[in-house]
């Protein structure tokens, strides 16, 4: 087992692997930004190492900065966690020819299930169904149009490189493709410094359902279930559960042995994520692999009783995959608070926080790495925390999340948590009633519920 593990993230993730290092025994090395110097990633690692300025390009994305800080510290793995260099094959192959286990999928794994274009063709080739499209990136927009006219539209083009709603656009009529097919390459180059996109039909009204993965060097690779993310915004996830509402047995079971059979295609190794669409006639099609642990993974780990990131560190250190029974037990919903404010079109609010207080009680958790006084910096990811509840079940869980917002006191800056409290109050959300454009249709609703509560 490794001794000194670097964390090269921070916020909420960073401290999150923290604290399983530690019950594990493992001495820790923290890198941070001069934006992220009192940040509490780098007040509970053993070791804590500035990176460079607050720019992530220059600091956390910059790969010979974080291996210097690998090899000063001794640091003999690297665990990644999500965002930045998560899912980056050229870290992963640098990491291995400088002997730091990277925890995470080899680069040729990462190339080839990162990628989205190639994930979807190896899915293909072992009989997953995928959703109708293009078998790999797209290079001019004469080849887009022949696509989409043999598929139909409305169509969806994606990013090859990237996920989190970057360089996605949805065409609903050939005379707007060109346009679109700009736009999002453009988008794409700048997020990811890859223009590269591919089509997929856009299957209207679906729920985006994802199974989570886990693959030893022994060649096993097992699943946890799946989490339902269908409400989002702008293709961004803000509430995940577990199980899906709409998930049966039957499903669940047909969905996580597609998802493993894709997987032990490529030998998959560590934690990973692959991700459906399902129609209302329960249809499901693959649309993408996430090589990495996801934000949402705590849902997992609340109705699967496991620690994801513990199972992440045994597998890299080469021990053997832990199986678990198929079905959850109860079921848990995740809240990501992030500082923005809903009633002024999620604009971000970074600031000080001037007064917290976090929820607690039975089946309540809250992951995140901020405290009274803190500074939300301005150069990242606007999540500053996560809320998970368990219940026994779905409305247990609805009713429990409802109390902890009631305890969950922020003031200083705006967050989403009031919007989430709204969402939690909607008979269709309440009713199981939902797709990917809950928000999109009922957004107005929410807010103006929200500013009649101030």
């Amino acid at each position: 087992m490794f001794n000194k593990i670097l964390i090269a993230n921070r916020g909420e993730i960073a401290l999150r692997i923290i604290r399983t290092c530690k019950e594990l025994g493992i001495k820790t090395v923290a890198v941070y930004s001069e934006a992220d110097r009192d940040s509490l990633h780098t007040v509970f690692a053993d070791e804590a190492v500035c990176i460079g300025p607050p720019q992530s390009n220059l600091s956390y994305l910059k790969i010979p900065n974080i291996m210097s800080a690998a090899q000063v510290t001794g640091a003999d793995a690297i665990h990644p966690g999500y965002g930045f260099l998560a899912e980056n094959a050229n870290f992963s192959e640098i990491c291995e020819e400088t002997g730091i286990k990277f925890i995470g999928p080899s680069p040729d794994m990462i190339r080839r299930m990162g990628d989205k274009a190639l994930a979807k063709a190896t899915m293909r080739e072992v009989g997953v169904p995928v959703v109708p499209g293009s078998e790999g990136a797209v290079k001019t927009i004469e080849e887009a149009k022949k696509i989409a006219d043999e598929v139909g539209y409305p169509i969806m083009l994606k990013a090859s490189a990237g996920g989190g709603g970057k360089g996605m656009r949805i065409v609903w009529e050939k005379k707007n493709l060109e346009k679109m097919f700009q736009t999002a390459s453009s988008e794409a180059e700048a997020a990811f410094g890859n223009p590269e996109l591919y089509i997929e039909k856009f299957i209207e009204n679906p729920r985006h359902v994802e199974i989570q993965v886990m693959g030893d060097q022994k060649g096993n690779v097992y699943h946890y279930g799946e989490r339902d993310c269908s409400i989002q915004r702008r293709h961004q996830k803000l509430i995940e559960e577990s199980p899906s509402p709409i998930i049966t047995h039957e499903v669940r079971e047909k969905m996580g042995d597609a998802a493993v059979l894709g997987c032990k295609s490529v030998n998959y190794e560590g934690a990973g994520t692959v991700e459906f669409l399902v129609d209302k006639n329960l249809n499901f099609y693959f649309i993408e692999m996430n090589t990495r642990i996801q934000v949402e993974h705590p849902v997992t780990e609340m109705v699967r009783n496991l620690d994801l990131i513990k199972q992440q560190i045994l597998v890299a250190g080469g021990e053997k995959i832990q199986e678990l029974p198929r079905e959850p037990i109860g079921h848990s919903i995740e809240f990501r608070i992030n500082a923005e404010d809903p009633s002024n079109g999620f604009r971000p609010s970074p600031g000080r926080i001037e007064y917290l207080h976090f929820p607690g009680g039975f089946g309540v958790r809250v992951d995140s790495h901020v405290y009274n006084d803190y500074i939300i910096p301005p150069y990242y990811d606007s999540l500053l925390a996560k809320l998970i509840v368990w219940g026994t079940d779905r409305d247990h869980a609805i009713k429990r999340a409802l109390r902890a917002f009631e305890e969950f006191t922020i003031e200083g800056i705006k967050t989403t948590a009031p919007f989430h409290i709204q969402v939690l109050k909607n008979d269709h959300f309440r009713k199981n009633d939902y797709d990917t454009s809950f928000i999109d249709k009922h957004l107005t609703q929410l807010m103006r519920q929200n500013d009649d509560t101030k």
